[in-house]
């Protein structure tokens, strides 16, 4: 039996790791992915040297069973296990686990450096379409493609999107480093990767205004130089988990605050419950959550490493970076500068201003109604996958399995990653993606168990 993973970021790393560690001869297992970040992805093949880890070198283990492999790799002493680490580090750790499964698999595993562009059902199976014109046959495809390209920018004139004044993705083919030192900018966007791009300005010694934005001008928190110790969560806030009620969690949480040492704790305790209290949560629940409550609840859970926030602080200080809550409404290409129309938070009246530089940082994505990505928008329109009402990525059973336009799972075409957000919310940290990559694996592995052996990779090129 052939699987095929296509994503070779993390997910697919830690699946093709784990799937090369359990499944036996026979079972071919084929890793495609992009070659600029092949077995590290995008946030840590693509990171600069001064983009950190935000979560504790102690924790990264890429296996379930051994969180503190990433920090054992490193020969860490137990101070430096405590700190954040440079991005970078991490991507060389998982390149490296993934090459040494490749040479130690009873399994065949083959590192493919291709995009895939294309999936189509075949008789038995898939055939895979690369974008140099090969293709191949899979029995199971799993797709782990991470989070899809960012969307534009609502409001951006035409001329603008195009003029190198703005910056639809900041480390896209090194447009950060040409912003000029004393350039006035405007950042949409007050989360991780907002503070990733004021890291890099810094680096680079920019002197001129930074001004971020968002709906809600809320930065990311921050973590405690020592972690604090964990708690377990009370029966009033079991119960509101349980029974599925966001209102009442929200109650039960409020109360909780003022008497837990340390609020991160709290929201640490709350995360191994979280994908199951998420799958039982209804969709007006759901959306009401996204609305109203997804801002605050990223600030409080995606955090900052502490330097990082020291320094955004230092800049607020200073006065050259401003976080502010408002809207971009529209933003168009002037004679000599970005012209913006943004209402502040709580206003009615709109402010006419003008920057060098308008930069969109506002993360990733997982609507896949709106993407371009080549090979989910091929996927959506073929049908074989379908949209999650939210844009929180496709629509899969609880097996991992896609659903199609119909609702149907797509037997032997799986996901695994940030774009299973619709079903299990908390997706998209190393904690629960090892967890989840362990369990497919097993899935799979099981399935391979007695298939003939597929005859050798060989990739047709068409004419």
């Amino acid at each position: 039996m052939r699987i095929t993973i296509i994503g070779a970021g993390f997910s697919g790393s830690a699946l093709a790791s784990e799937l090369a560690a359990q499944a036996g001869p026979g079972v071919d297992i084929t890793l495609v992915g992009v070659a600029d970040s092949y077995g590290r992805g995008v946030a840590y093949g693509e990171a600069r040297p001064e983009h950190l880890l935000n979560v504790r070198a102690r924790d990264l283990g890429a296996t379930p069973d051994y969180p503190g492999e990433f920090a054992d790799w490193l020969n860490l002493t137990e101070r430096a296990r405590q700190s954040f680490l440079p991005r970078l580090l991490y991507g060389e750790y998982l390149h490296a686990r993934l090459r040494s499964a490749a040479d130690t698999s009873a399994a065949t595993l083959h590192l493919v450096e291709q995009e895939a562009i294309a999936v189509e059902r075949s008789p038995g199976g898939f055939r895979v379409h690369l974008a140099d014109g090969s293709d191949f046959f899979s029995e199971r495809v799993v797709l782990t493609l991470g989070a899809l390209p960012p969307q534009p920018l609502a409001g951006v004139g035409p001329r603008l999107a195009v003029h190198p004044s703005y910056l639809g993705w900041p480390w896209q083919d090194g447009a950060i480093d040409r912003i000029a030192p004393d350039a006035r900018l405007l950042v949409v966007g007050t989360g991780l990767t907002m503070a990733d791009v004021v890291a890099t300005l810094r680096r680079r010694g920019h002197t001129g205004p930074i001004a971020a934005l968002s709906r809600h001008g809320l930065l990311p928190r921050r973590h405690l130089d020592e972690a604090s110790a964990p708690i377990a969560l009370p029966p009033t806030v079991l119960q509101a988990l349980n029974a599925h009620d966001l209102g009442q969690l929200l109650r039960s949480l409020r109360m909780l605050l003022p008497i837990v040492s340390d609020w991160r704790s709290l929201i640490d305790a709350l995360r191994p419950y979280l994908q199951g209290f998420w799958r039982g949560l209804p969709e007006p629940q759901r959306a009401r959550f996204l609305r109203h409550l997804r801002s605050y609840w990223e600030s409080v859970r995606h955090r900052l490493a502490p330097p990082v926030a020291a320094e955004l602080d230092a800049l607020q200080v200073s006065g050259q970076l401003t976080v502010r809550a408002g809207r971009l409404l529209r933003a168009r290409r002037g004679t000599d500068a970005v012209e913006a129309l943004i209402r502040e938070r709580g206003q009615t009246q709109v402010r006419s201003e003008t920057y060098d530089v308008l930069i969109r940082a506002t993360g990733f994505d997982t609507d896949i109604e709106r993407t371009t990505h080549p090979l989910i928008a091929h996927l959506r329109e073929s049908g074989l996958i379908s949209a999650d009402p939210l844009g929180l990525g496709l629509n899969a059973s609880e097996r991992y399995e896609a659903l199609d336009a119909n609702g149907a799972p797509v037997r032997g075409l799986y996901c695994l990653g940030p774009l299973l957000r619709g079903r299990l919310w908390e997706i998209t940290a190393v904690p629960e993606l090892r967890v989840a990559a362990r369990a497919l694996a097993r899935q799979l592995s099981a399935a391979a168990e007695g298939a003939q052996r597929p005859p050798p990779l060989a990739l047709a090129a068409r004419g």
